[in-house]
């Protein structure tokens, strides 16, 4: 059976999709964008953009009851490769201050992203 997850805590849709869906032993999320849920801004630095889009990623999949933790692959979608060393920083420091493992991950870069922001992180979570 597959149930949806829609938090408020991550930023709404912005088209035809959900924030993520559950299929019982696996979360898939769609692609989350650094807009803050309470505000709806987007910082400019790419470091805060990444930052942001992993708190979205991090209330989805807590909203379907798992943790940083259980996440075990992610796309990374960056306008810019030039940044990949800032985009790993705050990725690094972020999975390492929820003391999990680092997932397995693609990093592309892509010609334009939703609402014209540097990053867009998906992820896939596992119940174990």
């Amino acid at each position: 059976m597959t149930r949806i997850i829609n938090t408020e805590n991550a930023p709404a849709a912005i088209g035809p999709y959900v924030q993520a869906v559950d299929l019982g032993s696996m979360i898939l999320t769609s692609g989350q964008i650094p807009v803050c849920p309470k505000s709806g801004q987007v910082a400019e630095a790419v470091a805060d953009q990444a930052r942001q889009s992993l708190e979205n990623v991090k209330a989805i999949v807590e909203a379907a009851g798992l943790q940083v933790v259980d996440i075990v692959k992610t796309t990374v979608f960056v306008k810019d490769l030039n940044d990949f060393a800032t985009i790993n920083a705050t990725y690094e420091a972020f999975f390492t201050e929820h003391n999990a493992p680092f997932p397995a991950r693609s990093c592309v870069e892509v010609a334009r992203l939703p609402k014209d922001v540097k990053i867009e992180i998906e992820a896939i979570a596992v119940r174990r």
